[in-house]
């Protein structure tokens, strides 16, 4: 990361750690609920169902604050929106830790989702406008690693807790701890700030006359790409949720792993994620987007078959979750960069916030298709097929998607 990292002046780096920083502690405070799933279906009663809702519910309502995010960010800028989003997941966080029912936790992590939908629409057309256009694949791909950074928090933090307690008290000591991330606020308000892009797109509005937004977003260039980037993000999250939901349920319960058989299986699916953020980024910024996103897909599809389809050694499927990890995180890494040179930056944020957010939506269905039909099919048959199938929605999407790669930010 160095070189190009180098490059950047320090209110740049300030910009890219707060980034950095906030999507790592959403990811954390996220993650916190597909650790504490294997406690709550027996200890609640809860079927693997009602758990696939209680996920998907948060994913469908990040949409809402995904899309609320990026509209307000194009109107008070988006650093005010980032600590926002930031202060409102954590407190939904803390307070699922005093929810004793299906219901209740599906209330507190539905509000929960809004702030994470929020700080990723907030924080990526952020980074992407600072950076210069040479890197901005690699900056923003790297910002986004922040998000097997906060899942290995949640898991050391899982692995801790439930360590010292009892499972049917540990489980309200994790989502305490997902009041945590909201100290990172007070950093954030010492010295970030909006990019010029920014302030110079308010400047022009302004001054001109200019067209409704809606008319903006209506126009057929910018609404067929809306219309990709939604398939696009769909298909990669919906794969992505899907393990991330479901993985460590998996091991657990179909797999017969402890607690720190599951630790060190998902550090290595962890460590792939990590990498494969960062590395495809560098590609991505390299090769162009269309083909980072391509080949990412293609990577996904096979892992994920044969880790969840085949017959195979211990040992053997410890190894493949780290390119496991690599590829379902590959295919999300230059997103944030894409779509922040996909969208004019009048409407960037109204924009980019409307196509992943409802693509997340979309998405975020599939981890509870998953959990009904692992009642018929089989928990890893459900898993392997239904993200497979996500993957092969990208690699098709890809075709048609514009490439973006070099797009100067004050020309669109």
């Amino acid at each position: 990361m160095s070189s190009w990292y180098q490059t950047m002046p320090p209110d740049q780096r300030r910009t890219f750690w707060a980034c950095f920083l906030g999507w790592a502690l959403d990811a954390m405070d996220v993650q916190l609920f597909a650790f504490v799933i294997p406690t709550l279906l027996p200890l609640w009663g809860m079927t693997k169902g009602q758990a696939g809702i209680i996920s998907t519910s948060a994913i469908m309502t990040s949409a809402l604050g995904g899309i609320l995010a990026g509209t307000l960010a194009d109107r008070i800028g988006r650093v005010k929106v980032l600590k926002l989003a930031i202060l409102w997941f954590t407190l939904f966080t803390g307070l699922s830790a005093f929810t004793n029912s299906f219901h209740q936790l599906l209330f507190t992590r539905s509000l929960q989702g809004i702030g994470f939908g929020g700080e990723w629409t907030a924080g990526a057309i952020l980074i992407g406008e600072v950076v210069d256009k040479r890197i901005r694949g690699r900056a923003v791909g790297s910002v986004q690693a922040g998000w097997p950074v906060g899942y290995a928090a949640a898991a050391l933090a899982w692995w801790i807790v439930f360590s010292l307690a009892p499972e049917h008290i540990a489980w309200r000591a994790l989502f305490l701890v997902g009041l945590l991330p909201g100290l990172l606020v007070l950093w954030i308000r010492r010295g970030i700030k909006d990019s010029d892009a920014f302030e110079v797109a308010v400047e022009k509005r302004r001054q001109a006359n200019d067209r409704s937004v809606l008319s903006q977003l209506m126009a057929s260039g910018v609404r067929s790409r809306m219309i990709l980037s939604c398939l696009m993000v769909a298909g990669a999250l919906g794969g992505n949720y899907t393990i991330l939901t479901w993985l460590v349920t998996y091991l657990r319960q179909t797999q017969e792993m402890t607690v720190n058989m599951t630790s060190l299986y998902l550090s290595v699916n962890i460590a792939g994620s990590f990498v494969g953020y960062v590395l495809m980024a560098h590609v991505s910024d390299y090769i162009g987007r269309r083909k980072t996103f391509s080949l990412s897909a293609a990577g996904a599809f096979v892992t994920v078959l044969a880790y969840t389809q085949l017959d195979l050694p211990t040992g053997v499927l410890l190894v493949l979750g780290f390119p496991l990890g690599f590829f379902q995180s590959g295919i999300v890494s230059g997103m944030g960069a894409c779509f922040t040179e996909l969208f004019p930056t009048r409407i960037r944020g109204t924009a980019a916030g409307i196509s992943y957010n409802v693509g997340r939506g979309a998405g975020a269905m599939v981890p509870t298709i998953v959990g009904f039909t692992s009642a018929s099919m089989g928990l890893a048959l459900a898993i392997g097929a239904w993200a497979a199938c996500s993957y092969v929605l990208v690699f098709i999407v890809a075709i048609f998607l514009p490439e973006t790669l070099g797009t100067e930010l004050e020309h669109v």
